[in-house]
């Protein structure tokens, strides 16, 4: 199969344990750029929060494309634009911050996306200062969430213990069943979505808006909001270091983001 499309996840499978990208797999995904493929950077970051990445391969130059909020939201590198943008309903976000701040003195906050900001509405706990670090993007905390918190919004994050995160994952899918998503990207991150997101559902209205099929489609990822692009893809590639779940789903593994896993699948499949 003459793959032309390259999708990856971030953590844990584009960059290794030190978040860096080693340089033969940089040049390498700018070598396959300037044949003409395409590179799809996609996280459950913010679009700001995959920027950096971006810049670093040069998308904005060849016209690929980032996938952030796990599929929330697609961005054509080169002209900017949005693609596809899905939002959580406006009436979501009042009931939601009354359930969590239920749990404000068991150390729990809520993050909303400003542009350049993390919104937390709460209290800052080493989870918000993670997801911070992670997206290079200050905290700004709130004294008024539902007011401060404008416009729409892909996502909402909670954040906090993994024992009081997964009781708040329950009480939030009893409450809004199926009028939103909530699961847990990490132990310590809940994260609440438009319902029917995922990254397989957003990559196909990327495939059908650059007239591609998943046939010429590789994804590669490592944890369980990777399985359905994984399963969606005509080759879905699960890290040495993946989830048990995702190596179950995968058609070929390849070695870990610690040994150049990603070189090795462009090394076999796409020169």
């Amino acid at each position: 199969m003459d793959y032309q499309i390259l999708t990856l996840d971030l953590d844990g499978t584009l960059t290794n344990s030190k978040k860096e990208i080693t340089k033969p797999t940089l040049d390498a995904l700018i070598e396959i750029q300037e044949d003409g493929k395409k590179v799809v950077l996609a996280s459950g970051r913010p679009t700001q929060g995959v920027l950096p990445l971006a810049k670093q391969l040069q998308l904005e130059k060849y016209g690929s494309y980032i996938l952030s909020f796990n599929g929330g939201r697609i961005t054509d590198c080169r002209t900017g634009n949005i693609i596809y943008n899905k939002t959580l309903p406006d009436d979501c976000k009042a009931p939601l911050y009354e359930i969590v701040s239920r749990y404000k003195d068991r150390g729990i906050d809520i993050i909303a996306y400003a542009q350049d900001t993390l919104i937390s509405g709460i209290c800052p706990n080493q989870y918000t200062k993670l997801e911070s670090r992670i997206n290079h993007t200050p905290i700004v905390t709130s004294e008024d969430f539902l007011s401060d918190v404008t416009g729409p919004q892909n996502k909402f994050l909670v954040t906090g213990d993994p024992e009081v995160i997964e009781e708040i994952g329950e009480v939030v899918n009893r409450h809004f069943r199926t009028y939103l998503y909530a699961y847990c990207s990490d132990p310590f991150f809940l994260e609440i979505m438009p319902p029917g997101i995922d990254k397989a559902h957003s990559l196909l209205k990327l495939l059908t808006s650059i007239g591609l099929s998943a046939d010429q489609m590789i994804c590669c990822g490592d944890g369980y909001n990777d399985v359905s692009m994984i399963e969606y893809a005509g080759l879905g590639v699960a890290m040495e270091n993946a989830q048990s779940i995702v190596k179950d789903t995968a058609d070929f593994i390849t070695k870990s983001n610690d040994d150049e896993g990603i070189l090795h699948v462009i090394n076999t499949f796409m020169r």
